[in-house]
């Protein structure tokens, strides 16, 4: 099964890292870190920059914000490495913290290094050789949303962040926020967008208890065993974790969950492997999370709505930085076909009920 684990490629031109500053810095402030520095990079993240790194027989993943960053707080190194940190005992799937650098003189923006966990993650082809018969897809689903639920009850106080966020205001904060970074990054007309901004300013519901949240629970940010594809060895990509209205993440992880029975160019455009033969439905994995947590459920469309929203949004970001010459990576010139699919189907959420 090691041809199915997570691979890299050679570092992207632009994006490289600068090993004359980097190498010393390790080598004073990492343990076990031995000497020259051979960096990959892994290709498919959209957001941070993560890199591979290795020293003789060691490893290490190294993430920084991306180059032509506008919005320095949605790239919070030092946030995202207290996560982890805090989480090293109270979230096992959460990867170890090792070290966190502020000093912008070494690569240009903070950065941090985290253990490297060696699994299969599943993108929006499998990997070649890989197939999930419809049990499996079935057990992973239930893993998937099981372990969403088992975050949302970690008690964040207890595990020192408590600080995190401000979940009062939570909802409302989160609604009006992603409608002004759209306004900011927009590009295009795009109406089913602003009919979706719309209505999640006219119908947000009261808020739920707090949690603590991932806010970027999807396939593509799990690490699976490759002996067991059931078995989640660890979630990545902890830059937007809070606290706040856990429907709120549940909200997001549907606006990545497409099924078969969406149209066909929503199906096209999946995130990830989830309209296989087996695999969980949207109602499913609400059903069953209520189940798990014993939260009300019951107005889950609009949380579904924002999902879609927000993801919308995210990539409207990316693609205004690509479309302003901030960034060359030719994945994001159609980012604008993602964009409007993901409006047009919110609209058809609001529309259906």
């Amino acid at each position: 099964m090691t041809n199915l684990l997570d691979s890299t490629c050679p570092v992207r031109p632009g994006e490289e890292l600068n090993l004359p500053r980097l190498e010393p810095y390790l080598g004073a402030h990492l343990p076990d870190f031995t000497g020259a520095l051979d960096v990959e990079q892994f290709p498919h993240g959209y957001s941070n920059l993560t890199y591979l790194l290795r020293s003789g027989d060691r490893e290490w993943v190294l993430r920084r914000p991306p180059f032509g960053n506008p919005v320095k707080t949605a790239h919070d190194m030092g946030r995202e490495y207290r996560v982890l940190s805090a989480l090293k005992s109270a979230y096992p799937p959460a990867p170890r913290a090792l070290l966190v650098c502020d000093d912008t003189s070494i690569l240009g923006e903070p950065f941090y290094i985290m253990e490297r966990r060696l699994g299969v993650i599943l993108r929006r082809k499998l990997p070649p050789g890989l197939a999930l018969d419809p049990p499996t897809a079935r057990r992973l689903g239930e893993s998937f949303i099981d372990n969403l639920a088992a975050l949302h009850r970690i008690d964040y106080t207890a595990a020192g962040l408590a600080d995190l966020g401000k979940p009062e205001g939570y909802v409302a904060r989160q609604v009006n926020g992603w409608i002004d970074r759209y306004r900011k990054a927009q590009t295009d007309d795009l109406p089913a967008l602003d009919q979706a901004a719309r209505w999640l300013a006219e119908h947000q519901p009261r808020e739920s208890a707090a949690a603590l949240i991932h806010n970027d629970y999807k396939y593509d940010n799990l690490v699976l065993d490759p002996n067991d594809l059931t078995r989640i060895l660890a979630v990545l990509d902890w830059e937007m974790a809070t606290l706040g209205d856990p429907l709120m993440d549940l909200g997001t992880t549907l606006g990545y969950w497409v099924e078969a029975s969406d149209p066909e160019p929503f199906r096209a455009a999946a995130f990830g492997p989830t309209t296989l033969p087996g695999s969980l439905t949207r109602r499913e994995l609400v059903e069953r999370y209520g189940q798990l947590t014993g939260r009300d459920v019951s107005g889950i469309l609009f949380f579904y709505v924002f999902g879609l929203f927000k993801i919308a949004v995210i990539a409207q970001q990316i693609y205004a930085r690509y479309q302003r010459g901030l960034t060359n990576d030719p994945r994001f010139a159609g980012l604008i076909n993602m964009i409007s699919l993901l409006g047009e189907q919110a609209a058809r959420a609001v529309e259906s009920g």
